[in-house]
């Protein structure tokens, strides 16, 4: 997947247990501020939100926009 920052996604898929606030994330669109390392053997995305929250995903939990 290439989604680069910048670019806006929509989240639609979540792959692990989560709070409910990142549960009310799902189905939302968000702009890619920056990347981040997850477990060492993967690429995370955080993604700012309209209402001034953001939190990262897994690329595979984001479509591009």
């Amino acid at each position: 997947m290439a989604i680069e920052i910048g670019q806006k996604v929509k989240v639609y898929r979540l792959r692990d247990r989560v709070s409910q606030d990142v549960i009310g994330k799902l189905g939302k669109t968000g702009t890619v501020k920056e990347f981040k390392m997850t477990d060492g053997s993967g690429i995370g995305a955080v993604v700012a939100f309209d209402d001034r929250t953001a939190t990262w995903f897994f690329e595979d939990e984001l479509k591009p926009l």
